[in-house]
């Protein structure tokens, strides 16, 4: 069942059609991405679903039920913009913006000192947003974002500034509200984020929804004839090798598509054969990434206009 659905969101501003005809689902107790590049759509599809854009056509649904002004009072926003105020304490600015949601007390006290610590944070309750590093200030921005114990979670690129500790401790702690039943939403153009925790995708390109599911599935129908590589040596051999489609580098990866999923133990005789040393080599995977670049490109061989996410 869907908490929320997207239906035919439109809005143009001038001459640029920012959205376009958007639609997806966000299932109950899920974490859903809205992924795509920058400038994509992302954005400007989640000031609609918070009322802050008014779309020029098309609708948001709550339980089957147009969302209102109501709706902003069960959400908890994080925008790509962030908005602190710089000369306020930090304390003091947690239990503000809880206030603003109705919530006041020792019990919110209680709660923000509690993120505080977990945030590593407990020692600056007294000091001035000013004061603290850009990472620290997201890390408060956060913290007022879910302080109120929202339903929703809506999370724009919520990962921009943080180093890699904090950004484990950040996903560590949205996979615990998931897992206490909150329908989360992030936008984020990097695809790792997205598949290490999404459940479910909507990927926009161009202000339209090219590409919308549960991202197991999705993996699933994209993968075949896919090979992901970890390897040692050079592998220029393959190029215009006939059973080979196409070679993604990656890095530390490779991806490989041939011609036939029955090709994939040809290939890695291929491999060794040519003294490549092997370190991993997963017939049937593909990385996120690489599907928003099949789904996403505009050359010739881009899957998507080749039909490929139609399915």
């Amino acid at each position: 069942m869907n908490a929320l659905e997207v239906k035919n969101l439109s809005k143009s501003f001038g001459r640029i059609k920012a959205v376009d005809n958007a639609s997806f689902g966000v299932p109950e107790g899920s974490i859903f991405g809205l992924i795509g590049r920058n400038g994509a759509g992302k954005t400007t599809t989640i000031r609609m679903m918070m009322n802050i854009y008014t779309p020029d056509s098309g609708e948001v649904h709550l339980r089957g039920t147009k969302v209102d002004k109501s709706f902003k009072d069960k959400v908890g926003y994080l925008p790509e913009e962030r908005g602190l105020y710089k000369k306020m304490k930090v304390l003091d600015t947690l239990l503000f913006f809880a206030e603003i949601k109705g919530k006041t007390g020792k019990e919110i006290e209680k709660k923000a000192k509690y993120y505080l610590q977990r945030f590593d944070l407990k020692d600056r309750a007294a000091s001035k947003i000013e004061d603290l590093s850009k990472g620290n200030q997201q890390k408060i921005q956060f913290i007022s974002t879910v302080l109120h114990e929202p339903e929703f979670i809506i999370l724009d690129e919520p990962f921009s500034g943080l180093d890699p500790i904090n950004t484990n401790l950040l996903r560590e702690i949205i996979i615990e509200m998931k897992d206490k039943g909150k329908v989360i939403i992030f936008s984020t153009h990097l695809m790792d984020f997205a598949e290490k925790m999404c459940d479910h995708i909507a990927m926009i390109e161009n202000g339209k929804i090219i590409l919308n599911g549960e991202l197991s599935e999705i993996k699933k129908r994209f993968s075949q004839r896919n090979i992901s590589l970890t390897h040692e040596g050079n592998l220029s051999f393959l190029k215009g090798h006939p059973i080979i489609d196409k070679i993604d580098d990656f890095g530390n990866t490779t991806g490989i598509r041939v011609k036939q999923p029955d090709q994939t133990q040809e290939l890695l005789k291929l491999l060794i054969e040519n003294n490549i040393v092997v370190k991993k080599f997963d017939a049937n995977d593909i990385s996120l990434h690489e599907i928003f670049v099949q789904v996403a490109g505009k050359g010739p061989d881009s899957e998507f206009l080749r039909g490929g996410a139609n399915a």
